[in-house]
């Protein structure tokens, strides 16, 4: 096998492990009702169900980069693909809810560990700082395509077979890296001298764990019970404790200065929204087609068929345009399209009397166009000039912001209003951050 083989065997590898872990957050969202049904569940708990995989995904994302900076990018991902394929293989046989969310938590944690280490053998792959940007380029549209893989093919499985076959994708895919790591994957070097930070670590997966959960359960309870009050401010109390005690250490989980570069910190916020606004599309949008509308999960699944093949030939184009037109120019125009697109689900897809072609396909059209590009630029900006020692860091911090949106700022918005102003909400706010991005210029 050539070293130029063996490349892009390792990034074939890489790519489809993150789809995976991003095809995994979407695996239920088609059949959420059916699962409701079958288990007795309330909305909230639904929504829980949802949100269970990423919150452990989002709480341990920094500790796993951590992990993979200090023990080495492939140990790490090799441990947290095994963990990741126990969990999914315990999933289908789960015998009600608890034992579903246990599994769902569990598959979080595993991807936690997989998808840090996977970027910090993504740099190991490709040491060169253009070749690096290049392969982020396609990164970044690898999670969004993962997620809409997720949300098509669940649907089309649910109907076919059981909900619980939809397991299957992520225990091949888990199974056949652990399989093909040692042959592909170069055996990147730990940072023996790196400390872990234990506490900050605790601190951090405790404060984002207990805050993503207070603000998911608002969905079913009021904003001043104690369900929902208790958690959110324990959340925000340790999360403040955590970023006061990151300023002390010698060698913090996440270095404050780390954020401090304004093209990261709006990358990194890019990615989060168009994540929460994707998300929150598949979920309000399958949702409504199969209770407002009476839709099966096989038709449902079907509408989303346009969204698909509109973020593949995104998908494809934005590499050439990040290096024709730089990274923060597409960024900024994927998120004002994506936020027009939003902007007409809003308006229109929520409308029981409109038409399929009217009220959702301009919407379903334009925001994967939008998505794609968005994520693409944002990833570049998101890991530009960040030093190899601190891949795995850059790696937790992207997928965090990715996690975030989905779990937390979902949560946030759709209990400020209803699903139509909640997509409006989301789609002003994608445009706001596209000026500010536009706007942004590269410290000197």
């Amino acid at each position: 096998m050539t070293a130029t083989t063996r490349q892009r065997g390792a990034f074939v590898l890489l790519g489809g492990v993150q789809a995976t872990l991003i095809f995994t957050l979407a695996a239920i969202s088609v059949p959420l009702p059916r699962i409701g049904r079958e288990f007795g569940l309330q909305r909230s708990d639904v929504i829980l169900l949802s949100a269970a995989y990423g919150l452990t995904f989002a709480g341990l994302l920094l500790f796993g980069g951590r992990l993979a900076d200090r023990y080495g990018g492939r140990p790490t991902l090799t441990a947290g693909l095994a963990l990741f394929a126990a969990a999914s293989a315990a999933a289908p046989l789960a015998p009600g809810i608890e034992a579903l969310l246990a599994a769902r938590f569990a598959q979080g944690a595993g991807a936690a560990l997989s998808a840090p280490a996977a970027m910090a053998v993504l740099r190991a792959l490709f040491p060169s700082p253009a070749a690096y940007g290049r392969a982020m380029a396609t990164w970044g549209g690898l999670s969004v395509l993962g997620a809409t893989a997720g949300n098509l093919l669940s649907g089309v499985v649910s109907t076919l077979l059981s909900w619980r076959w939809n397991f299957a994708v992520p225990l091949l895919v888990a199974g056949a890296a652990l399989a093909l790591a040692p042959r592909l994957l170069p055996d990147t070097a730990p940072s023996g001298g790196r400390t872990l930070d234990l506490p900050g670590a605790a601190l951090a997966t405790s404060g984002i764990t207990l805050a993503g959960y207070g603000l998911v359960v608002t969905d079913g309870r009021p904003w001043s019970s104690a369900d929902v009050l208790v958690p959110l401010l324990a959340g925000a109390a340790l999360l403040a404790a955590f970023w006061r005690a990151e300023r002390r250490v010698r060698d913090p989980l996440l270095p404050p200065r780390f954020l401090l570069d304004r093209r990261r910190s709006l990358a990194l916020a890019a990615i989060a929204l168009t994540a929460c606004g994707t998300a929150m599309t598949f979920v309000i949008l399958s949702l409504h087609l199969q209770q407002e509308r009476g839709w099966s999960a096989l038709r449902t699944s079907a509408a989303f068929a346009p969204f698909a093949a509109a973020l593949l030939v995104s998908g494809r184009a934005a590499g050439p345009l990040i290096a024709r037109y730089g990274a923060r120019a597409v960024t900024a125009a994927g998120l004002g399209a994506a936020g027009a697109g939003l902007a007409l689900l809003a308006l229109g897809g929520l409308d029981t009397d409109a038409s399929y072609a009217s009220g959702l396909l301009p919407g379903l059209v334009l925001l994967p166009v939008g998505t794609a590009a968005s994520f693409a630029g944002a990833a570049v900006l998101a890991t530009e000039g960040v030093p190899q020692e601190q891949s795995g860091l850059a790696g937790g911090v992207m997928n965090t912001a990715m996690e975030f949106g989905p779990t937390v700022l979902f949560a946030v918005v759709l209990a400020l209003g209803g699903d139509a102003s909640s997509l409006a909400v989301t789609g002003t706010s994608l445009a706001a951050l596209a000026v500010l991005t536009a706007l942004s210029r590269r410290p000197s």
